[in-house]
């Protein structure tokens, strides 16, 4: 098996990857300039702590408000997609998510703060379903795993400049931040509104013509990965919330942070032809996504024992390579799972659980720290992480697994 993009000339000799359609090339462009922005949100709690004198507690639940806010606004997403059509969905959610930024920015109360975050959590994952529809209809399921990685190198492209603002701005002042962040959204938009053709996905696709109308909530293989995909939200997330809150916690500065998240950044950008090697891409889904649930699992005890920054290097490092390898295959599991025409609503689905974790991981990550330890907090992680790796084990032994689906 040859992976996945490839094609074979005579004599078995191996040829470049097959083009994206350009639609989904320019989608992928301008997602990585929003994400030079995109780490605003790790650095909530901390401006939550710091401006306005509040507990880590309160910190937590202005995040976990976020969260749960996000929740419908990936459902909605969805639902945009199918009525407004895939474009303007896009740039509805972008556009919210810039006057929200803004708004935070601005900000000069707790309260107001809390209802900004609220609003900004309405509108955060209206683009997302959209976007990963426009990917799943627009590629043949072969090229999904390279599609999907290839989004999560875009973002993490931008993720690096992003995690050198946050260290910039961050030692200036954080509600630069949501600045950044804001323009970021509103040029992504405005590129993608001029870019990318009207219509439902960009792209001409004459066996979506006639969606087949399955609900997603009655598909066990989709909650299957709607369970393990919270569970690995709720470890991704913490990461994000609290890492500049746990350096800290060890006598670090939290604008560090930034620095390790474009190392990670770094990492899923040059870690990207691994996803081409024949023996990984040959994997099954599940063995894949235990692979990456291990790594994840190695480089948070990493961060348990990590006192100085050049070990939470070395960690970041590893976390990062478990996170391309679970990020690409679950989406393109989940892609493969939805009927035809049905990819935004299994996308938006599996996405919800995102704000499932996110409304989780603030309370239960500043719970810790308040009454444990940091290595109390990566510890938990990486436990959860391996009890991941063992369930993504025991699906792939007790059940055949077709390439692909779970």
């Amino acid at each position: 098996m040859l992976p996945t993009g490839f094609r074979v000339r005579r004599g078995g000799a191996r040829t470049r990857p097959e083009r994206l359609p350009r639609a989904v090339s320019l989608l992928l462009a301008a997602r990585m300039v929003n994400q030079l922005g995109a780490f605003s949100i790790s650095f909530l709690t901390v401006l939550v702590v710091h401006d306005y004198r509040a507990g880590i507690g309160t910190a937590g639940l202005v995040s976990a408000a976020f969260g749960l806010a996000t929740v419908p606004s990936r459902l909605l997403g969805g639902w945009l997609a199918d009525r407004l059509g895939q474009r303007r969905a896009i740039v509805l959610g972008l556009g919210g998510c810039a006057l929200a930024q803004l708004g935070i920015a601005a900000a000069r109360s707790l309260a107001a703060t809390a209802v900004l975050a609220v609003l900004l959590g309405l509108v955060f994952e209206l683009y997302e379903p959209p976007c990963q529809a426009m990917i799943a209809e627009a590629v043949p399921p072969g090229q999904r795993v390279r599609a999907y990685g290839l989004l999560t190198a875009a973002l993490a492209a931008g993720g690096m400049g992003a995690g050198l603002i946050a260290a910039a701005l961050g030692r200036w002042d954080l509600r630069w931040l949501f600045v950044a962040d804001a323009v970021s959204c509103l040029v992504c938009a405005v590129v993608l509104r001029v870019v990318l053709p009207e219509g439902r996905s960009g792209v001409a696709r004459s066996d979506v013509a006639s969606p087949v109308r399955v609900s997603p909530w009655r598909d066990p293989a989709l909650l299957a990965m709607l369970a393990s995909g919270t569970a690995f939200a709720l470890v991704h997330l913490q990461i994000m919330m609290l890492l500049p809150l746990s350096l800290e916690r060890r006598g670090l500065p939290a604008s560090d942070a930034g620095l390790l998240f474009a190392v990670s950044a770094g990492t899923v950008v040059a870690a990207q032809p691994l996803l081409r090697l024949k023996r990984l891409a040959a994997l099954p889904a599940p063995t894949a996504l235990a692979l990456g649930q291990l790594l994840l699992a190695v480089g948070l005890a990493g961060y348990a024992a990590a006192t100085r920054l050049p070990v939470s290097l070395a960690a970041t490092v590893v976390w990062s390579l478990g996170d391309l390898l679970v990020m690409g295959r679950a989406y393109a599991v989940v892609a493969d799972l939805a009927p035809p025409g049905g990819a935004g609503r299994y996308l938006a689905v599996f996405g919800i659980s995102w704000g499932i974790a996110g409304v989780a991981a603030p309370v239960l990550g500043t719970a810790v720290l308040e009454r444990a330890s940091v290595g109390a907090l990566w510890v938990g992680l990486a436990g959860v992480c391996l009890l991941l790796t063992l369930a993504h084990l025991s699906v792939g032994r007790v059940r055949p697994v077709v390439p692909g689906r779970f």
